[in-house]
């Protein structure tokens, strides 16, 4: 077992392995649920195999290598590269690489991805059930993920304000996302098919083209993207000499300190003067970086330009659209029929408001009336009465509780009488 992939959790059940290192039944139909749980167990341990080591292909022979336990390999591991290349989630190399376009047959793919084919029995017989021990087989689930990691990569890095890469320039930025050259290709090769990056080479040198945030595909490498590249490329080596020549510039000045202090005053400012020299022809080079830096502005402001009027024209374009049918004539029949809406609503409003009203007015001169009929009433029972007492009624003798009640009684009798 490599030490390289991670072992199940069942590994050291002896009883569980005998059973998931036996072959498959010639027919599924036998045992449908162990069939299927040996398939479940086996094309997951394929993908997770792939995925610790960082590689996107695999063989028979890789996995016989990787899954050997007490000197015994996997039965089934034919049967399940068959099953997975039928359901798609495998693909053979040759195949995955078949579609590759004049970009990358100048790139020499052919000679990185592609081995010649030894053309056995099987295959001249046109056999789907023989599974060549070093057939290598495209992942596709993790080939997705290598595309997606290396376009996230790029676009993070120093090089995103470009949109051409060397090659050389491109492994060294895909170094932690792909483990080597052919694991990089593939991711390419995904990304081409998804229409996010375009090969090509440039007097002689493999170049690569990515697709910008926002855009849908990638086009081809045009003359401007030509120029820009070649600007790019010339800035970063002025760059990279402008550094030498202050680091001689620097050591001549620290030779002359050193000169001086021993008194050799000639050597001295033979080595300043030397740096004098150093000085002018960095200068020379900071006037020609600078130059291309100013041009690189210029062509960065153009295309920020470009994309203004581009926007500018979808904005006239979808305005255009949107006012397609509306006209001067319209807008004020719209607003016509409005106003007489507006109005026709203030009619009825009003009437509602009116009817409310004398509604209203009936209801206070039913209470008018209402009044005059308690007035009347009361008229009817007036009584003669005598006049309230004024004196405090706490000073009454102990008796006037019960002449209160007689006289209480005497006025219901009178009250019911009546």
């Amino acid at each position: 077992m490599s030490t390289e992939v991670s072992l199940p959790p069942e590994w050291d059940d002896d009883e569980r392995m005998d059973f998931l290192f036996s072959d498959f039944k010639g027919n599924r139909n036998v045992n449908t649920m162990d069939w299927d749980d040996k398939m479940e167990f086996w094309s997951a341990q394929v993908i997770q195999r792939c995925r610790k080591r960082g590689s996107v292909c695999v063989s028979l022979l890789e996995l016989n290598n990787s899954f050997r336990r007490k000197g015994r390999v996997p039965l089934g591991l034919q049967q399940v590269l068959q099953s997975m290349y039928k359901c798609g989630s495998i693909q053979k190399k040759s195949e995955f690489a078949a579609n590759v376009d004049y970009g990358w047959i100048s790139w020499g793919v052919s000679q990185l991805l592609l081995k010649p084919l030894k053309w056995t029995f099987s295959n001249f017989m046109g056999s789907s059930n023989f599974v060549a021990l070093n057939e290598p087989f495209v992942v596709i689930e993790l080939v997705k993920e290598k595309a997606a990691e290396l376009l996230r990569a790029y676009r993070e890095s120093e090089f995103s304000s470009s949109s051409i890469v060397s090659f050389p320039e491109l492994v060294c930025l895909s170094s932690e996302v792909c483990a080597d050259e052919s694991t990089l290709c593939m991711a390419l090769l995904q990304l081409q098919r998804e229409k996010q990056v375009f090969v090509s080479v440039h007097e002689g040198e493999k170049v690569v083209k990515f697709c910008h945030p926002g855009q849908e595909r990638v086009s081809p490498v045009s003359d401007v993207d030509v120029g820009i590249y070649q600007l790019q490329h010339s800035k970063k080596l002025l760059g990279e000499k402008m550094e030498k020549l202050m680091m001689e510039a620097d050591r001549c000045q620290e030779e002359a300190r050193v000169l001086l202090r021993e008194g050799k005053k000639s050597q001295a400012l033979r080595c300043l003067k030397g740096r004098k020299r150093v000085e002018k022809r960095a200068d020379t080079l900071f006037a020609k970086l600078e130059s291309i830096r100013a041009i690189l502005d210029q062509i960065n402001q153009s295309q920020t330009d470009k994309m203004v009027v581009q926007a500018y024209q979808a904005g006239v374009a979808a305005l255009r659209l949107s006012l397609k049918d509306v006209t001067v004539e319209r807008a004020e029949s719209l607003v016509d029929q409005i106003q007489e809406l507006c109005d026709t609503q203030d009619e009825v409003n009003q009437t509602l408001s009116s009817g409310v009203t004398s509604a209203d007015e009936d209801v206070d001169e039913l209470e008018n009336e209402l009044k005059a009929l308690l007035l009347e009433s009361k008229s009817d029972y007036s009584l003669d009465l005598p006049e309230v007492p004024s004196n405090d009624l706490s000073f009454l003798p102990a008796e006037s509780p019960k002449r209160a009640s007689n006289s209480y009684s005497w006025f219901r009798t009178l009250q019911l009488g009546s």
